[in-house]
């Protein structure tokens, strides 16, 4: 077990930047992200993508500026034909970590509050959670804007098994006189 718990940690663990020894000013960092990155947490939304991530970190005396710029493809489930298609995801946001002596937490989620006795920042959640948000609600081939179809014959079998259950079900509320006298108050 803790093999399998080292082994998730170790794809996160370069997403951490050493920021004590830097001076003030700004600074270029670039990450991958992977499959691996994705298998790291648990529930993950998205299984599989390719990302490019772009850092720009501005120290300054009391706090850190994250300038983050998420760019590549993801592998996302069709929710009307259930085919697995590469949906582009081009996200950029900015992150705000203040320090002080104790661990307080922020009401503002632009802030993140860091002890002062930490020497690096892990931005492998703000990643995570950058993307998930990204993800759209309804994912569908045909609006991911590549050209992209849905998978008509899917479609198609999807379609004949749900039109026998309807006639059915219709048929069974045709039959019970409880359904004929509610349909009489319309």
């Amino acid at each position: 077990m803790r093999a399998k718990i080292l082994l998730q940690l170790k794809p996160l663990q370069q997403f951490s930047i050493p920021f004590t020894g830097l001076k003030i000013g700004k600074h270029q960092f670039d990450f991958e992200i992977d499959n691996s990155f994705f298998d790291a947490f648990e529930y993950s939304l998205v299984k599989e993508g390719q990302l490019k991530v772009d850092v720009e970190l501005d120290k300054q005396e009391t706090m850190l500026i994250l300038m983050i710029h998420v760019a590549g493809t993801i592998k996302l489930d069709c929710d009307k034909c259930l085919a697995v298609f590469d949906s582009p995801l081009d996200v950029t946001e900015r992150q705000i970590v203040k320090f002080a002596e104790d661990d307080l937490e922020s009401d503002d989620l632009e802030i993140i509050m860091l002890n002062k006795k930490e020497s690096s920042i892990d931005i492998s959640e703000i990643l995570y959670e950058l993307i998930t948000v990204s993800v759209p609600y309804i994912k569908i081939c045909e609006q991911n804007g590549i050209d992209a179809k849905c998978d008509s014959e899917m479609i198609e079998r999807l379609e004949n098994l749900s039109s026998p259950s309807q006639q059915q079900e219709e048929k069974t509320t045709s039959d019970d006189p409880r359904w004929e006298a509610l349909r009489k108050l319309k």
